[in-house]
């Protein structure tokens, strides 16, 4: 597992693997999202086999797959809903975790500053500085 922090309550991660669901368990972590297509993986990493480990170790299991097609403001608004009804931190996992960085930055856009948004991206690996004009309109248009 390769867990960053974006958070306290919200990590991200590359493609998990079912085996890893009960050191994630340990690791304090309550929620799993899958941000992955089912589509991008063999059966054996699909989010049916994860949801299975994770269970079996105690973790809610959500599934919200993205595309950049799928990146819309329902979708967006889903997964903050997701973050927020976790009962503790949440890991989210795509491919590389850039999705799940993506789309917790988009969320945040209007109730955090844009710099400290993309600061916390940024210190987890993820540089998404080509979002600020998107996260500086979603502000602008919640203001």
């Amino acid at each position: 597992m390769d867990a960053r922090k974006i958070t306290d309550r919200y990590h991200v991660s590359p493609q998990i693997d079912p085996e890893e669901a009960q050191a994630i368990a340990d690791a304090g972590y309550s929620t799993i999202i899958c941000n992955r297509p089912d589509g991008e993986v063999p059966p054996s990493h699909q989010s049916a086999a994860v949801k299975a480990a994770a269970e079996a170790a105690g973790l809610k299991f959500e599934v919200l797959e993205l595309t950049h097609q799928t990146m819309t403001p329902e979708n967006v608004a889903r997964q903050r809903a997701m973050i927020e009804a976790s009962e503790g931190p949440v890991l989210a996992y795509c491919a590389s975790g850039t999705r799940c960085s993506v789309i917790w930055a988009l969320s945040q856009a209007g109730t955090r500053p844009t710099d400290e948004i993309l600061s916390a991206t940024s210190n987890a690996g993820y540089q998404l500085d080509h979002l600020r004009p998107m996260l500086d309109q979603i502000a602008q248009s919640k203001a």
